[in-house]
């Protein structure tokens, strides 16, 4: 999900960023709560008229949302046999995997509406109340690297699979997490002398 933002006009795009980050932890907590199927059914027709409103396409959220079915199909069945097969646990299960749902497609969408510069800023001005024993600026870049290194090591390992496989080599799991790692921590030297040239080196 990370980096995935969709440009759009819509009101969830312009909202500030800290707003949607305190209405998405809300919401967590409320869905959380929830114990009646109908009220559960009704926020995920909710979240759907969301998407609709942010003029999120189907193509887009699936690659977010459709992950977490696959551990569903495993985890319900897993549900109701913990419970005996009992309806109760039918019950149970079905409103932890629609809250799980819930949950994941309010986070999908936050990061599908919000720039990672508004992510940013909104952490930044979260933590200066408490500037005496957090910079918040510093935080803030800790942050835009880790966003920006996960995709850079998932470049990395794709870039080393596909040289393994044109030499056509299989090779241990070693074979692979060794050029892997290297090559991380060239890229993360280059990210150190890169901080360091702009005075970030102490």
């Amino acid at each position: 999900m990370i980096g995935l933002y969709r440009p759009g006009t819509s009101l969830l795009h312009r909202a500030p960023a800290l707003l949607k980050l305190g209405l998405l932890a809300v919401a967590m907590v409320l869905v959380g709560l929830v114990a009646d199927p109908l009220v559960l059914a009704g926020e995920l027709a909710a979240v759907v008229l969301l998407y609709a409103l942010a003029g999120i396409p189907p193509t887009a959220a699936w690659p977010q949302i459709g992950p977490i079915l696959w551990i569903l199909l495993f985890a319900v069945p897993v549900q109701v046999l913990v419970a005996g097969g009992s309806v109760e646990g039918w019950t149970t299960a079905g409103l932890m995997a629609g809250r799980l749902l819930v949950a994941v497609a309010l986070a999908a969408l936050f990061t599908l509406t919000t720039t990672v510069t508004a992510v940013l800023e909104a952490f930044q001005i979260l933590l200066r109340p408490f500037h005496r024993w957090v910079d918040a600026d510093r935080v803030g870049l800790l942050v835009a690297l880790t966003i920006r290194c996960i995709p850079l090591v998932a470049e990395i390992v794709r870039e080393v699979l596909d040289a393994r496989r044109a030499r056509g080599a299989q090779g241990s799991v070693v074979a692979l997490a060794v050029p892997v790692v290297v090559r991380s921590l060239y890229a993360a030297d280059a990210i150190g002398e890169a901080l360091a040239a702009r005075g970030l080196d102490d």
